[in-house]
């Protein structure tokens, strides 16, 4: 089961079905784009085994351009994904699919150089290779999730020192 209210947290338990999910909706994006998704990523924390998650499969997918990747909002449209516009993240293209009762994924297209698609897989890779800190990072989603069940974006904001600190240290 997958699925969460707009504007709405929970996490829950990890689900290995989330493997077989993405890889569906990654199979239906490059059969509709084509050469134009360069690559399909599966990225949140639906991606990580173990990890706790809301129950929303985040995809991004990489683009050569966001400009060109704009000419895509009315094709995945038709697939059930609703555009929608985030200033605060300026370099990539973000979309909702599921009903806002029942958001079941996030899309992101992005260019691969860009930051937004570069600490993407920074993070996640990190968090796959050090289990402590993705111990870290379970136990503050549950906490914030418990705290900020009906305010996404303080939850959101809650966790973004600790993102902070993970690509610091990825970096080095």
């Amino acid at each position: 089961m997958i699925g969460l209210a707009r504007g709405t947290v929970e996490v829950v338990p990890y689900r290995p079905e989330w493997q077989s999910l993405f890889a569906t909706e990654a199979d239906l994006l490059r059969a509709v784009m084509g050469a134009a998704a360069l690559h399909v990523e599966h990225i949140g924390s639906t991606a990580i085994v173990g990890m706790t998650a809301k129950p929303i499969i985040d995809l991004m997918v990489a683009v050569e351009s966001l400009a060109e990747a704009e000419s895509w909002i009315p094709t995945l449209a038709a697939l059930g994904y609703e555009f929608r516009p985030d200033t605060g993240v300026p370099d990539r293209l973000f979309f909702a699919k599921g009903p806002r009762t029942l958001r079941t994924h996030h899309l992101s297209l992005a260019e691969p150089t860009s930051a937004f698609y570069t600490e993407k897989l920074l993070f996640i890779n990190y968090l796959r290779q050090h289990p402590a800190a993705q111990a870290e990072y379970c136990a503050l989603k549950q906490e914030l999730a418990q705290k900020y069940a009906a305010d996404r974006a303080a939850y959101t904001e809650g966790k973004r020192a600790f993102v902070a600190r993970i690509l610091a240290r990825a970096r080095t």
